[in-house]
């Protein structure tokens, strides 16, 4: 497989698993649980800008302009590079015979992220240790994370089936 054929494949695996996010947080929506709103995403990026890394509240941080654009476009750029990281850990063969423990093992594994980074960074704490009930918006993001990853799976699935 060469490096376009292996890139293509990195691309749509990462749209599928947000894609697959996105359709799991529509459900928690409906179900009345509260989601991440990718403008908030948008707004801590772009308070980069300015050095603001941290916020004790990124709900009542100043709104940077188009921040619904640039979160939403994050969340998908995310995605492809967190497939890509899951190639180069797994090797591009992985790709030919995608296994789906590889691809939720990393899924779960990338829960890492929100908890030590973003969930600090928006002033929830550490693992959402700041929030009103930790456990439960913990089990969320793992539940997530875990349908990252299965999403992770059947776009890696698919392109090994449909070949790009």
């Amino acid at each position: 497989m060469d490096g376009v054929g292996i890139i293509l494949r990195v691309v749509v695996m990462g749209i599928a698993a947000t894609a697959a996010t996105d359709l799991w947080a529509l459900l928690l929506r409906r179900l009345g649980r509260p989601t991440l709103d990718y403008a908030l995403l948008g707004r801590w990026i772009g308070h980069w800008r300015a050095g603001r890394w941290r916020h004790d509240a990124i709900r009542t941080a100043a709104p940077v302009r188009h921040e619904r654009v640039l979160g939403w476009s994050a969340h998908y750029a995310i995605g492809i590079a967190m497939a890509g990281a899951l190639v180069a850990i797994a090797g591009s063969g992985w790709l030919r015979q995608p296994t789906p423990g590889a691809a939720l093992g990393f899924g779960v594994g990338s829960v890492l992220l929100p908890f030590l980074v973003m969930q600090p960074a928006f002033g929830n704490g550490i693992a959402a240790a700041r929030t009103p009930r930790p456990w439960p918006a913990r089990l969320q993001s793992l539940a997530t994370h875990a349908v990252f990853g299965a999403g992770l799976y059947a776009g890696a699935a698919a392109c090994a089936v449909f070949p790009l």
